[in-house]
């Protein structure tokens, strides 16, 4: 049975911001520095990769906004879920181009990969949580 969400509660009160602000961060930082995107772009998308870093960003931003207004949280935070499993190849394309880097560097990209699946979970908990709110 769900407990009601009450404000100021800590939990499902907090996560949709938090997960906000990690979306509109990382849509921020792709504008910010895009080169550090462009070589994550898998080779095999068509167009520059700078586009996809650019429009990747602006997804972000767009998604952040959404997630962040409680009136269309559910159904953008189930897009969010969607947008994470759909990095999961730039993730991949990093894990495989950085395995002959410096080994920090190395354990970043590998750890990346695996991190979709609770980003996934969350923005889905995001999303159920919503569900039958008002």
């Amino acid at each position: 049975m769900r407990t009601p969400r009450t404000p100021g509660r800590t939990g499902t009160s907090r996560s949709p911001l938090l997960l906000a602000g990690l979306l509109a961060g990382a849509g921020a930082v792709h504008f910010a520095a895009p080169k550090a995107f462009d070589a994550l772009v898998p080779r095999a998308l068509p167009g520059s990769p700078r586009a996809w870093t650019y429009a990747s960003g602006a997804v972000e931003l767009a998604l952040a906004a959404g997630v962040a207004a409680p009136r269309t949280r559910r159904v953008t935070a189930k897009a969010a879920a969607a947008f994470f499993v759909g990095v999961l190849p730039a993730n991949l394309q990093m894990a495989v181009d950085w395995r002959k880097r410096p080994a920090p560097l190395r354990n970043i990209a590998y750890a990346r990969v695996p991190l979709q699946a609770p980003l996934v979970l969350w923005a889905h908990s995001v999303a159920r949580s919503e569900e039958g709110a008002v």
